[in-house]
């Protein structure tokens, strides 16, 4: 085991001990997936009884609490019963986080699983550190391509030209609204920021020195203002990967005064960092917000919550559309000694009817195969279900421009530039220049 992997889990055993003592927000980069409706519920599932005699045995370790982690155990138990020499034994570990930080450890310690989720943004972090197996062959001898997945979820499965991961629980912000709102004040969806900013600034109502009512809102995480800085012509990192590319090119500048100008008028409503997820979404459901930016992981909840006609769009553009995703993939671990049952669990997890498509149905995350867009099911679903396709279409425009082994970090010092702007409204440009040269800093620059 390289040095490397020793102070990566240094850097994430930090990042816990910090989510533990306080703070808000998605330490993903995924935010919007509150328990039972993603990847961060701490109240999983019952656990796979422990595998029979005579079969072999695959531990999987996941993320999924609350409802969720019933889908999971349900998929599990669905591969188990249709398999009588392979039994899944499926472990909740937590957050995602909390699920790396065990990852982490048990690998050192060879005690890992033959299986685990991995958010898709640690996946770089552990395939270079060659713990990750190359699933290229067992595609190909199962008669599987790249190219049967839905390519705005690929975005990290490639490392170091091996196939280490496949989308699983995979997510994207969007465009929520409340179209009665919109309705009765006579205003259109918004498509760009200046539609956005001219919306949410007539939707704001004011009484007294006190906002009764706001234009827009999102939750407290890196994921929004990641897909706006590409949205204006920016990427999260230069080409190069030695610095970030939203500073000299204004783009994060743009980005952050655009947010504190809407701000200033009532037309955002920033919330606090802790909890912030379930606060705008009971913003919303209550009518105080008539548009939120949001994970797709919120729609089913949403759907069966609201009493106005709640509609989902693209999120708007600058000069261009983009969202970045979010979510989990699936992973097999080169330790494994039961590789070729474990690929058995994870082929048929992603590529049979009665495995993810199941489970997709049923949690209301992305399709990440071509056939499962093209089933009956998908198609009959979409049809009743019109908010869920909109998520499934604005996939053309996903983007990943935060990929780097050093992200986990990186991640924190742009949630320390984010609060300085959004919370205690620092100068832009110089708490830009402040992340940049943290930046480097870790990237050893």
């Amino acid at each position: 085991m390289n040095t490397k992997w020793y102070s990566l889990l240094s850097i994430i055993l930090l990042f816990s001990l910090l989510a533990a003592c306080g703070g808000g927000g998605s330490s993903t980069g995924s935010a919007g997936e509150t328990p039972g409706n993603g990847g961060t519920g701490t109240n999983g599932g019952a656990e796979t009884p422990p595998a029979s005699q005579g079969k072999t045995t695959v531990q999987f370790w996941h993320s999924l609490g609350g409802k969720n982690g019933e889908y999971t155990d349900a998929l599990i138990q669905r591969f188990n019963a249709a398999h009588s020499d392979i039994e899944v034994v499926g472990t909740f570990q937590g957050g995602y986080d909390e699920t790396v930080t065990k990852l982490q450890q048990a690998i050192a310690s060879g005690t890992g699983p033959d299986v685990s989720m991995l958010e898709r943004a640690y996946v770089q972090m552990f395939a270079d550190s060659e713990v990750l197996e190359d699933l290229t062959p067992y595609m190909e001898g199962s008669g599987i391509s790249a190219d049967d997945f839905t390519p705005g979820l690929m975005g990290h499965s490639v490392f170091n030209d091996q196939l280490v991961s496949l989308p699983l629980n995979r997510s994207t912000p969007i465009l929520h609204v409340n179209k009665s709102m919109l309705d009765e004040a006579g205003l259109e969806i918004p498509t760009t920021w200046e539609e956005m900013r001219e919306v949410a600034g007539k939707l704001a109502v004011k009484e007294g020195n006190e906002y009764k009512r706001y234009g827009l809102t999102m939750p407290y995480d890196t994921w929004y203002p990641i897909a706006m800085i590409t949205q204006a012509g920016g990427k999260f990192f230069n080409d190069e990967g030695t610095t970030i590319g939203f500073g000299d090119n204004g783009a994060g500048h743009k980005v952050f005064s655009y947010l504190k100008d809407l701000q200033s008028s009532g037309a955002l409503y920033y919330p606090p960092a802790q909890d912030s997820g379930n606060i705008v979404n009971s913003m919303f459901v209550e009518g105080k917000v008539g548009m939120m930016f949001q994970s797709t992981g919120s729609i089913g909840g949403l759907s069966s919550t609201v009493d106005f006609d709640y509609v989902t769009a693209f999120l708007p553009k600058d000069e261009v559309f983009a969202n970045p995703t979010g979510g989990a993939n699936v992973t097999m671990l080169a330790a494994s000694k039961h590789k070729e049952a474990a690929w058995e669990f994870i082929r048929w997890m992603e590529m049979e009817e009665e495995g993810g498509l199941e489970f997709i149905l049923q949690s209301g995350y992305l399709p990440f195969t071509k056939k499962m867009v093209e089933s009956e099911k998908m198609q009959a679903l979409w049809a009743e279900e019109p908010n869920r396709k909109v998520a499934y279409d604005q996939l053309e425009h996903a983007i990943d421009t935060n990929k780097d082994v050093a992200w986990p970090e990186i991640m924190h010092e742009f949630f320390s530039a984010i609060e300085a702007i959004m919370y205690d409204s620092k100068d832009i440009d110089s708490t830009i220049d402040t992340f940049r040269k943290e930046t480097e800093r870790i990237l050893g620059q």
